[in-house]
């Protein structure tokens, strides 16, 4: 999983210069094309919308952390209760804010963070690209305020303002991480979260508000499993639009997705489609998940791509919207390959699936651990959930600051054990519990060193013992 260029498919070269057909027009087959590159298009907004729902507006969910335009913080890594998100970093207590900006921006401020802390704010637009960082890659350790405002908003950068940051999107995400170096650390942790702070533009000029933008009627996002095969993706889709203008070099793109009744006020209906179209409809979601599972056999499976090339900014990703996909898929929120790279590994050195019915061990030979400016981490996922393994001992993971309490081998490399059943007394220090069945492990380089990035470096496979 690293660095390298991404490529337009021609798919998506078609989308982008063929002419769309009329809806008189458009036949079965053409109704599957262009449900499978709507479907590849918009699940990362649906399964970000389907988060940010439990987050922001579901004040029955477990997972429900507060109102929009406000800061929620939680001084607590992730555990298996955690059910939202795939493959959460259980290294770094969150904190996150989910934007509303319509109406007006948004002033975050952070406070000043001692040097050797790291800490990051991601900020995340609907269609899952990352605009922007604040942290200690990008601006540092000294605070500051930072303007998040959205495609509407065309002020000037106020007094006192660091930067601007703008969203192509009315709404958005920020995720702050915040290192914890240990248990004892964890107060610490709860000042700065408390430093966080975030104010709309109005306040922080102190003037009068503008008019509050229109309520928005939140309609109830899809599961997980339904949003794979149920054609209401396409209606939770249309609501989105409506908050994603459209941008200049996808006109032809939406104006193609229109043609069956996708656009912001589309007219999609999953209850009125004809049995001939809605068999379409449900060919072409299928035919987007299997593009995906030829991805992850072909490319993701062999080290060929990874999340280096899943997650960025829309120029990053140049018009590929199986890989922003894949990216929402295999880990939502991942980010940009200079703030972290994710090497993860699902099958074992000699390419069979990993399961805890066998034991493994992962190695770091002498001088080969992963090369950070800030931390790393091997983190533990039951398959196919991506969820965090529940285990006697509460270790999901095994991470650099942990390295003083784990065992070398005798040569100066360590060992780590990936198996559901404990290694003996003298190994469990280094090791990482699997569950029963299949998993995958996953590494994470926060600020990779450059030859994390070339390929000079290279992650370890699982070893079979």
């Amino acid at each position: 999983m690293l660095l390298a260029g991404c490529s337009t498919s021609k798919d998506e070269e078609a989308a982008t210069s063929t002419p769309p057909p009329t809806p008189a027009a458009v036949t079965p087959e053409q109704t599957r094309a262009i449900a499978k590159e709507a479907y590849v298009y918009g699940f990362p907004m649906v399964d970000n919308y389907r988060v940010m729902y439990s987050y922001f507006v579901n004040k029955d969910d477990p997972e429900y952390k507060g109102s929009w335009n406000e800061i929620h913080s939680s001084a607590e890594v992730y555990t298996p209760e955690d059910k939202a998100v795939q493959t959460p970093n259980s290294d770094t207590p969150y904190s996150a804010v989910g934007a509303d900006l319509r109406a007006e921006p948004l002033v975050l401020t952070v406070p000043p963070i001692e040097q050797d802390r790291y800490y990051s704010l991601q900020f995340v637009d609907l269609y899952t690209y990352n605009m922007a960082y604040v942290g200690s890659r990008t601006t540092g350790n000294g605070g500051g305020k930072y303007l998040l405002a959205g495609p509407n908003w065309q002020g000037e950068k106020p007094e006192g303002i660091n930067e601007v940051i703008k969203s192509d999107t009315d709404l958005a995400l920020v995720l702050y991480r915040t290192q914890l170096f240990g248990p004892s650390d964890i107060d610490q942790v709860k000042k700065i979260q408390a430093g966080y702070q975030v104010t709309p533009l109005s306040v922080f000029l102190n003037q009068p508000p503008p008019a509050p933008a229109p309520s928005i009627d939140f309609v109830p996002p899809l599961t997980r499993d339904q949003q794979k095969t149920s054609p209401q993706f396409f209606e939770i889709l249309n609501f989105l639009l409506g908050f994603a203008p459209t941008p200049p070099a996808e006109e032809q793109l939406r104006a193609r997705f229109a043609t069956i009744g996708i656009r912001p006020d589309g007219d999609f209906d999953a209850n009125k489609l004809t049995p001939e179209t809605r068999t379409a409809v449900e060919g072409g979601m299928a035919d987007a998940w299997a593009e995906l599972d030829t991805l992850k056999q072909e490319k993701m499976d062999t080290g060929e791509v990874g999340s280096a090339q899943f997650f960025g900014t829309a120029a990053d990703l140049k018009g590929n919207y199986l890989y922003r996909m894949a990216g929402a898929a295999f880990g939502i929120y991942g980010n940009t390959a200079d703030e972290a790279i994710y090497p993860g590994a699902s099958i074992d050195s000699a390419g069979a699936p990993l399961t805890g019915a066998n034991n493994y061990i992962y190695r770091f030979a002498k001088d080969q651990l992963p090369p950070v400016n800030a931390f790393w981490s091997l983190t533990m996922y039951e398959l196919p959930q991506s969820l965090l393994v529940e285990n006697p001992m509460k270790r999901y993971l095994v991470n650099s600051p942990m390295l003083p309490s784990l065992v070398p081998d005798s040569d100066g490399g360590y060992t780590i054990y990936l198996q559901h059943a404990s290694p003996g007394i003298e190994k469990e220090s280094n090791w990482l519990p699997a569950p029963e069945g299949p998993f995958q492990v996953v590494l994470r380089l926060y600020w990779p060193k450059p030859d994390a990035l070339n390929g000079v470096w290279k992650a370890p496979s699982p070893e079979k013992v």
